[in-house]
């Protein structure tokens, strides 16, 4: 009988084999039921997720944009500077550059690539290699959405050594899985780059587009694309602005990725790979991009607006992270050419400042002598030296000494900015010899702001002079006192002589007025040619006649709020008032007699394009139509009459258009002002220092003909040449019914005058 030579299996094979199969079986158990703590956050081990309700519809903060009545985006408000977009919005290069480099079996996947699981559990578990993260797009953007990783969503167990990340891992794992049931995978790739963060400030897709090539997403091409797709690895480490080498090092790992997988030829990605990164970057803050100025100001409107108003549940709304759409009435185009117009004429204008100053400081008094102290004085009122005086107290050693210590600071000049070695007290002198600009240009029927340049540079000057800024208008606020006049009865050809005039008010010196060279010719002028020529003494005479009481009641009618005092010098403009006022005010003339109070927020959106509220402007009105176009025809004697402060404004812009103007200048030059009107546009101009102790020694340079009207000539000829705009030139319209008043001067002189009396006894008539 042969024997059985078959060699049994020792014991502890099968021993072995038993305890693999149970330890696999029972890893497989232990695994789904750490799965499942982890899922419900079992005693609260683990921290929570996203429950179904929030996966439906996932919140990130979404930065709330800012859109001009052209559609041009202005500027966004954000704590993460983020916009979304929809995938059609996505170029195809950027979709292919995505999925070939971050997940090549995102379309075949349902959350989890175990493919890629096995990889890196191979490589980089058991062999120690760097194989990758091994995340789908889709766990990646559960970890973007709902902040997987964050201290917020971890429970207990997080702080055990080496469990931290695996109970993050699988709670991406199963986000992903959800997300992958509740949307589509375009859905959820436009997800991913809506909330991915690319470094330099960008949130999202659109805005990091925008900020590195000024492109939107649809724009990008293949070499832009792997540059941004490149920065998912470490957004600074390959930033193609601080880390140039690196960047292009990366994108062309990327177009690597894209050749291998066929989405390249050979031939493309040999070619594409040589080119270098060609960058537009645009760091998207408010101190960049059109309009700086007024978005701000906007900001603070909107601010104000989101405390007053509720979302339909009961809660607030968060202007940085709602994703309110707010369209505004200003122009892109508009707006550009307002801002080209101040810097074109602001970068000349300060090189004559500079010339005339020569090596005088410009901090002058009344007689013209250098203000001592001024620097010393001026910086005391700045941030930095109230927390120098925190930290030192009365130690006026110690608080001088860092006043005057020198570091590398960053300045503004007309030809860029300049890095320099400054201290405290340095950039305040340096600072304080800049001219400063507002010009506010709007529709005078709709009450729509077209344009709004608050400074010369809000990154350095943040000082807004349209609004926030009141000065002194000079003879730019005759017209009120002419609009009185108008509205008492007063022809444009009422005649007065140019002769010196005192007006006497209880308990002060008398007040007599001088003209701006000094001198008078004692000559008989019309009203209108007074006010073309801006002669003192005409307007001071008017006012005896009409009293400061009923010039400040039209003021009001027009649109003037600031404070006015009841005094006779106030007809040459001694009370503070803003360019924001004054434009509505001279936008009364050209509406017809209706005062439009200037606005420019149209309507707010929210995130979904749903209306929340619609703003509609606010109209009155203040003085007949007849007598709004007396005003006009005032106005045009600055461009008509010989003499007139507008004759010089250039020939081009007036042929074959009626043009009405005012310039402004205070008595010693520190505000200059012009206020410009045509059939469509009212807008205005003021230029003048910061401090109204910084001024031009020559009233004749700072005059408001010189400092301020340029910048409205510049502007309108812009406006006018742009064809697209719709404003062209022509006549203000004459109301249908006849007018009341005579504006022939050559009949009304014929004519028996209804105010015959010409008196000049300066006795008379005071108040």
């Amino acid at each position: 009988m042969q024997k059985n030579t078959k060699p049994s299996n020792p014991v502890w094979v099968g021993k072995t084999i038993k305890y693999l199969w149970i330890s696999f079986v029972g890893g497989v158990i232990f695994f789904i039921l750490f799965v499942w703590m982890v899922s419900v956050n079992f005693l609260g081990l683990f921290g929570t997720l996203p429950d179904f309700k929030a996966l439906e519809n996932p919140e990130s903060e979404l930065a709330s944009e800012l859109y001009s009545a052209d559609g041009f985006l202005l500027g966004t408000y954000a704590r993460e500077n983020r916009s979304p977009v929809k995938y059609e919005e996505l170029s195809p290069n950027l979709v292919q550059a995505l999925v070939a480099t971050e997940d090549v079996r995102f379309e075949e996947h349902s959350g989890i690539d175990m493919t890629a699981m096995m990889r890196v559990f191979v490589k980089s578990i058991l062999l120690g290699q760097d194989a990758g993260g091994g995340s789908t797009l889709s766990q990646q953007t559960a970890k973007n959405l709902f902040k997987t990783r964050t201290d917020a969503s971890q429970g207990i167990l997080s702080s055990v050594p080496g469990l931290r990340m695996l109970i993050i891992k699988t709670k991406e794992w199963i986000v992903a899985t959800q997300l992958e049931k509740a949307y589509t995978k375009d859905e959820i790739l436009t997800l991913y780059l809506n909330t991915s963060e690319f470094g330099s400030n960008a949130y999202g897709i659109k805005t990091a587009s925008g900020t590195f090539f000024n492109k939107l997403p649809s724009e990008l091409s293949v070499q832009e694309s792997a540059v941004l797709v490149g920065l998912f690895k470490a957004p600074t480490y390959y930033s193609p602005v601080f880390n140039p080498e690196n960047s292009l090092r990366r994108r062309n790992t990327v177009l690597g990725q894209m050749a291998k997988n066929g989405l390249l030829t050979e031939t493309e990605f040999d070619s594409i790979s040589k080119l270098p990164i060609e960058l537009d970057y645009r760091v998207r803050n408010q101190n960049h991009g059109l309009a700086t100025y007024f978005r701000e100001i906007v900001k603070a409107d909107l601010i104000k607006w989101t405390k007053e108003n509720l979302k339909s549940d009961g809660s607030s709304y968060d202007l940085f992270g709602d994703g309110l759409k707010i369209y505004v009435t200003l122009d892109s185009r508009m707006q550009r050419y307002a801002e080209e117009a101040v810097q074109e004429h602001m970068s000349v204008l300060q090189q004559a400042f500079y010339k005339e100053m020569g090596n005088r400081d410009p901090w002058i008094d009344e007689n013209f002598q250098v203000i001592p102290n001024f620097i010393e004085n001026a910086v005391k009122r700045t941030e930095a030296y109230r927390l120098l005086k925190v930290r030192y107290g009365d130690d006026t050693d110690s608080i001088n000494l860092r006043l005057n210590e020198k570091k590398k600071m960053r300045v503004f000049s007309w030809d860029g900015e300049i890095d320099t070695l400054m201290s405290t007290m340095d950039s305040m002198r340096y600072y304080k010899k800049f001219l400063q600009a507002g010009f506010m240009s709007m529709d005078p029927h709709t009450g729509h702001i077209k344009a709004w340049v608050g400074g010369i540079d809000h990154k350095y000057f943040k000082f807004d002079h349209v609004k926030q800024a009141k000065r002194q208008p000079g003879s730019t606020f005759k017209p009120f006192v002419y609009a009185a006049a108008i509205e008492n009865g007063y022809s444009p050809c009422y005649s007065v002589v140019d002769q010196p005039v005192e007006v006497y008010i209880p308990g002060q010196p008398a007040w007599s007025p001088s003209n701006a060279d000094g001198k008078f010719s004692y000559q008989k002028m019309t009203i209108r040619q007074a006010m073309a020529e801006s002669v003192n003494s005409v307007t001071a005479y008017m006012m005896k006649k009409l009293s400061p009481k009923i010039v400040i009641e039209t003021a009001r009618r027009l649109g003037i709020t600031s404070d006015l005092e009841e005094v006779p010098s106030l007809a040459l403009g001694v009370n503070d008032v803003s360019i924001f006022e004054m434009t509505g005010a001279f936008g009364t003339f050209v509406n017809q007699g209706e005062h439009t109070t200037p606005y420019y927020i149209d309507r707010i959106e929210d995130k979904n394009g749903n209306v929340i509220q619609q703003f509609t402007p606010r109209k009155k009105p203040a003085m007949s139509e007849e007598h709004a176009y007396l005003m006009l025809y005032m106005l045009r004697g600055g461009f008509e009459e010989r003499g007139g402060t507008s004759q010089g404004v250039p020939y081009t812009l007036r042929e074959g258009n009626e043009l009405g103007g005012k310039t402004g200048t205070t008595q010693n030059a520190s505000d200059g002002w012009y206020m410009g009107v045509s059939k469509d546009l009212v807008s205005g101009t003021w230029v003048g220092g910061d401090d109204r102790a910084i001024h031009f020694r020559n009233w004749s340079a700072g005059q408001g003909g010189r400092t301020a009207r340029p910048i409205w000539v510049k502007f309108m000829a812009k406006v006018y040449e742009d064809k697209s705009l719709g404003y062209t030139k022509g006549s203000f319209p004459r109301p249908d019914r006849p007018l009341s008043i005579e504006i022939n001067c050559d009949r009304y002189e014929q004519e028996s005058q209804r105010f015959a009396d010409f008196d000049y006894d300066a006795k008379k008539n005071d108040f």
